[in-house]
């Protein structure tokens, strides 16, 4: 028998890695781009917020984070539950969803802490009456009670918790998406007209009201983006390219902004929706409600993803060189939302106290990107290092798998021992 080449094995499992399903580069590079919009939403009065999402439309970054964000749950997590079992499956959903609300809590506190430290160092208490923190101090025992129950959130850290919620009860969504997708969809549209009928809502205790980001009604935008990524995967899409059905959208969306911004047309067309609301509509489907998604947030938010998933040559655009900081972002979404949110908070701080927040303020930007960037490439050096240090391990059991042992080579022609 002759002797194996165990280095040539070696170097053959480390440069000829298992193939992988090709990554869509528009899940990271919208993703991205909606971290960056939302970390510029999050500091009030800066002059980039002029040129955001939500002043070309009725909805903003937090629909497109929450399309995103079911897309990219279709897409990582409905494979294992064609080939495990179900609470396996889930394992790992679950798991993250713990995760989300661990960060959201040190989010609340740091946050809490910034603005404590401003109002001390500055001498500015009105820092404690910003951004519903002023409970924490004025109803502290009943708000340390609020924080973990995730009753109590402050303002620009209120995403997470509604998060966390929907990847509870993700697992049995993708079930479903996978066996009756259309009942899931009816479930869903179900819950959220239901939410917006009778103001169904999780509890804002200590505080009267409920939560900003509903999750009876934003698990909608959750469940059709949810479907979009199980569909993903399989290569296909939940809504199928229709010419009608594109120009439709993109007509609504050009119907959006001249409603904002064609003098006299806003004014008719809100008048209508006023008429319906006293006719009996409901009012989260005559109004631009954001805690309930109002149907024409909704509507937007939906004709835009459609329209830019329709076009080919945004996925081109999406995985050029241009975009690659805005997929370096999307790749480590969790840890940029993080970093972004403290910054943005920090800024928030330092405009109220600054003596000329005029320079705070076109700082907010180029700050932001260099932090959120910064951590994103920390972490995308040290992802590259454990897949190779897995990728060296796993090689290292190749060759220790198929290598001869010690005893067993024998001269041509001799019988073994």
């Amino acid at each position: 028998m002759p002797q194996h080449d165990t280095t040539a094995v070696a170097e053959t499992v480390a440069q000829s890695p298992a193939p992988r399903r090709e990554r869509d580069p528009r899940i990271d590079a919208f993703r991205g781009a909606a971290l960056v919009t939302i970390f510029v939403d999050h500091v009030p009065g800066n002059p980039y917020e002029l040129f955001t999402l939500r002043n070309w439309g009725f909805s903003d970054a937090a629909e497109a984070f929450f399309i995103m964000s079911g897309i990219a749950a279709g897409l990582a997590y409905s494979g294992a539950f064609r080939t495990k079992p179900f609470l396996e499956a889930a394992a790992p959903i679950w798991k993250r969803s713990w995760t989300l609300y661990v960060v959201h809590i040190f989010l609340t506190l740091v946050g809490v802490a910034l603005f404590a430290a401003g109002a001390a160092y500055f001498g500015l208490p009105e820092l404690l009456r910003m951004n519903n923190i002023g409970p924490i101090f004025d109803k502290t025992m009943a708000s340390l009670v609020g924080v973990p129950l995730l009753t109590h959130q402050i303002g620009y850290v209120n995403i997470l918790p509604v998060y966390s919620v929907m990847l509870l009860v993700a697992p049995f969504a993708i079930r479903m998406a996978m066996w009756r997708p259309w009942l899931l969809m009816g479930c869903s549209v179900l819950v959220w007209y239901a939410a917006g009928l009778w103001r169904l809502n999780f509890p804002n205790f200590p505080n009267p009201g409920g939560w900003f980001f509903n999750p009876f009604s934003w698990q909608l935008i959750f469940v059709i983006g949810l479907l979009s990524g199980v569909y993903m995967r399989r290569g296909d899409r939940f809504i199928p390219r229709q010419p009608w059905l594109f120009a439709l959208a993109a007509g609504f969306l050009v119907l959006v902004l001249a409603w904002r911004y064609l003098p006299g047309l806003g004014e008719v067309l809100n008048h209508q929706m006023s008429l319906l609301g006293k006719a009996g509509a409901p009012f989260h489907v005559v109004s631009h409600d954001k805690t309930f998604v109002a149907v024409p947030r909704m509507l937007h938010a939906l004709a835009l993803a459609y329209v830019l998933s329709a076009i080919p040559a945004i996925r081109r655009l999406c995985g050029h060189e241009i975009a690659a900081p805005l997929r370096l972002l999307g790749r480590h979404g969790l840890l940029v939302f993080a970093t972004g949110t403290l910054v943005s908070l920090g800024m928030q701080v330092l405009l109220v106290a600054a003596p000329n927040p005029a320079i705070v303020a076109w700082l907010v930007l180029p700050v932001g990107l260099v932090v959120m960037l910064g951590a994103a490439m920390i972490a995308e050096r040290r992802r590259d290092r454990v897949a190779e240090a897995a990728k060296a391990a796993k090689a290292a059991e190749l060759v220790a798998r198929i290598a001869p042992r010690p005893g067993t080579l024998r001269a041509p022609g001799k019988p073994a021992l």
